[in-house]
C-alpha cells in the first residue's frame, strides 16, 4: 500500500461551482484538446463545463441528487525546487511560464463534508507515492491548494496523510497557519469545527 496524502478544502456547498471554476483555471491548456469537455450538473442546478474527466470518461454527469462527485485533475504548478526534482524523476516538462503539470490529482466532492455536514469537502488526492511526497514537501503546491481555498470562500484547508494521522491546518477563516489538529490549539476535529463561522441557511 503506497502512500496517499492529499489536501482537503471545505466550503460553503453554494460555493462548489466557483471552486471548480477556478480549479479549471490551474488545469494545463493542452487538456481541452486531449478530450472532450466534462459537462457536470451539480446540486442546486449550476452547471459548468471542465477539462477534467470523471472515472476517465468524458460523458455529462448530473450529480444533482448525489452526495458526492469523483474528478481526475490534472494541475499546473508554479515551479520550486521540490517540483524541479519531482519533473526529472518522473518527466512532466517545465512549460515556458515555469510551471509543471502534475497529474491526475484525484478530486473527491462530498456535498456534505465528514466533518460538518453544512460545509462541502473537496478532498483533493495524489495519485502515487511519489506525488504524495510532492505534496508533503512542496511549498507551491501548498500555496496553490491555499489559494484555491481563498479563492473559492473556503473557510479551512487541511493537508491530509490519509492514515488516520493528524491533519495540518494550513489555512483557517481567511489566515495561512501551520497547526495540527491533535496539538494544543485542536486536539480534535470538533475544536477545529467549532472555529469555522456558522454557515448561512
Amino acid at each position: 500500500m503506497g502512500l496517499a496524502y492529499g489536501y482537503d478544502i471545505y466550503l460553503p456547498p453554494q460555493n462548489v461551482a466557483r471552486a471548480l471554476a477556478n480549479l479549471a483555471e490551474l488545469a494545463p491548456p493542452a487538456e481541452a484538446a486531449l478530450r472532450p469537455p466534462l459537462e457536470l450538473t451539480l446540486p442546486g442546478g449550476d452547471r459548468l463545463i471542465l477539462p477534467f474527466t470523471s472515472h476517465f470518461k468524458s460523458e455529462p454527469v448530473d450529480c444533482s441528487t448525489s452526495r458526492t462527485l469523483d474528478l481526475d485533475t490534472s494541475i499546473m504548478f508554479g515551479a520550486d525546487d521540490v517540483l524541479r526534482e519531482y519533473a526529472e524523476a518522473y518527466g512532466p516538462e517545465i512549460d515556458g511560464d515555469g510551471r509543471i503539470q502534475i497529474g491526475y490529482v484525484y478530486l473527491t466532492i462530498r456535498f456534505e463534508s465528514f466533518l460538518h455536514p453544512r460545509y462541502a469537502a473537496m478532498e483533493f488526492w495524489a495519485a502515487t507515492s511519489g506525488m504524495s511526497r510532492l505534496f508533503a514537501r512542496s511549498v507551491r503546491v501548498r500555496e496553490v491548494f491555499i489559494s484555491l481555498a481563498a479563492a473559492s470562500g473556503g473557510v479551512c484547508c487541511l493537508f491530509d496523510t490519509g492514515d488516520g494521522g493528524p491533519e495540518q491546518v494550513c489555512w483557517l477563516n481567511g489566515e495561512t497557519t501551520q497547526e495540527m489538529v491533535s496539538g494544543p490549539r485542536f486536539p480534535d476535529s470538533r475544536a477545529l469545527v467549532a472555529t469555522w463561522p456558522a454557515p448561512d441557511q
